[in-house]
């Protein structure tokens, strides 16, 4: 999708109760100021001042907030979601949606998020809204209590979906993380190819036997590639059933079992020690409270001249709490890292930073295809389960992008050592690495490093 603004911005069926009628419905709420120019009114007034956003009611009449392009109308097709929106507008945008209470009638759900985003990155709100985004921060220690039973389920909510959902959107090795797009015009396919060649690189696998573990290691397609092509001996561990199910068969399909083996492990009970660690992807699942543990753990693992390459979507304003709607309904107990909330623990474990890159924009082209091939399966993922499902799946990758455009979300790249020599003096290595390992099973390098 073409941004239509100035250029990107750095972030600066529920049928209610009796009483939920009463309270949205049978009372005036203008003398608090809470009635059609109350709470959303005044929100939205602030807050849309590039673009437009036209709100059809369901009694016919309509709201028009901001003004110019781009335009996005939406309809609210019955009385309390109206005032819904007006009280939680962070969570009911996306219930209502989902259950088809609210639609876009004019562009669509990702026009929708894209206006909503820019101008609350732009003006900031206050009141209620600025509130309760407070009292989330306050409280995240508790919605990310992440002990090992709490996250098994967290990761089961999400990961052990069927896997024919994956399918649909996708790469065929199932890379569910940010992909590293060396040029303009470069298939899915191909930049995740390049991400895994990239932080291959960052580990620095410079000679065969390796042992190597790889944390929340998916359907198995890095450690895979690990096994094959640096000829490391690899374990992976992950909490999803479904993933752990899929990478044994592709490790046995590919004749690679004895030297790459997949485990249903929690991070937390792996005993070492090993050459590299990598965890892409995974961090964003451990919750802020056991970051120390997490680190901690990291190191004991780690051998004294090992290297480990921490792959994790961050953000770039310091610390925040995550969308209560992300959290009911696609990642509970998630939250992405301030950089700042990294190191500082990271400091205090005993291991060294050697390395940080942060991708900006890769993950939001990233998201970009992955909704273009969900929309274009949209009637499979239907037959899997139904439509509120597909308009809530469309929903989070449309919001998932608009995240990475409009709110400063980010992918940090870190890599870990104990030792101060455990790596070149230089970064040289990384970039040579790159150029010329054959990995993931073919032999050419990514396209912009062959140009060169």
């Amino acid at each position: 999708m073409t941004s239509r603004f100035p250029g990107e911005v750095r972030r600066g069926k529920n049928q209610g109760t009796n009483f939920a009628k009463l309270l949205f419905t049978g009372y005036d709420w203008s003398w608090w100021g809470l009635g059609e120019v109350g709470l959303l009114t005044r929100l939205l007034s602030t807050t849309i001042q590039h673009g437009s956003l036209v709100l059809k009611k369901h009694d016919g009449s309509s709201l028009t907030f901001g003004k110019g392009s781009p335009e996005v109308f939406i309809r609210l097709h019955d009385a309390r979601a109206f005032w819904e929106l007006a009280f939680d507008p962070e969570l009911k945008l996306g219930e209502l949606y989902m259950d088809g209470r609210m639609t876009v009638e004019q562009g669509d759900v990702a026009d929708l998020l894209d206006l909503l985003m820019y101008n609350l990155a732009v003006s900031r709100p206050g009141g209620l809204f600025a509130v309760t985004r407070r009292f989330r921060r306050i409280m995240r220690h508790v919605s990310q209590l992440n002990h090992e039973s709490r996250a098994k389920q967290n990761v089961a909510h999400h990961y052990d979906l069927s896997g024919k959902l994956y399918d649909l959107f996708l790469d065929p090795d199932r890379q569910y993380s940010c992909a590293y797009f060396d040029e303009a015009g470069e298939s899915l396919e191909e930049a995740q190819i390049a991400k895994k060649r990239h932080i291959a690189a960052k580990l620095n696998l410079d000679r065969p036997g390796l042992r190597v573990l790889d944390i929340g290691s998916g359907w198995g397609g890095m450690a895979l590639d690990l096994a094959r092509d640096c000829n490391a001996n690899v374990l992976g561990i992950t909490l999803s059933e479904e993933q752990l199910a899929l990478a044994r068969q592709r490790a046995l399909k590919s004749g690679l079992a004895d030297r790459c083996r997949f485990e249903l492990e929690d991070y937390r009970n792996v005993k070492g020690p090993f050459d590299r660690i990598v965890s892409v992807g995974m961090f964003e699942h451990v919750g802020v409270g056991f970051y120390p543990t997490y680190f901690a753990k990291i190191r004991e693992l780690l051998k004294d001249d090992g290297v480990a390459l921490l792959h994790t979507i961050g953000r770039s304003d310091g610390p925040g709490s995550t969308n209560p709607w992300i959290a009911k309904y696609i990642f509970p107990g998630g939250y992405v890292p301030a950089l700042s909330e990294m190191l500082a623990v990271i400091e205090q474990s005993g291991l060294m930073v050697t390395d940080v890159e942060v991708l900006r924009l890769h993950y939001a082209e990233t998201l970009k295809e992955w909704r273009r091939r969900f929309k274009a399966n949209w009637r499979d993922a239907a037959e899997l389960y139904d439509e509120r499902f597909c308009r809530m799946w469309e929903f989070y990758l449309a919001g998932a992008e608009m995240a990475f455009r409009r709110e400063g979300q980010v992918v940090f790249q870190v890599q870990l050592a104990k030792r101060v020599d455990a790596l070149p003096m230089t970064r040289d290595y990384m970039l040579e690495s790159e150029r010329t390992m054959r990995f993931a099973g073919i032999e050419h390098m990514p396209r912009a490093s062959r140009a060169a």
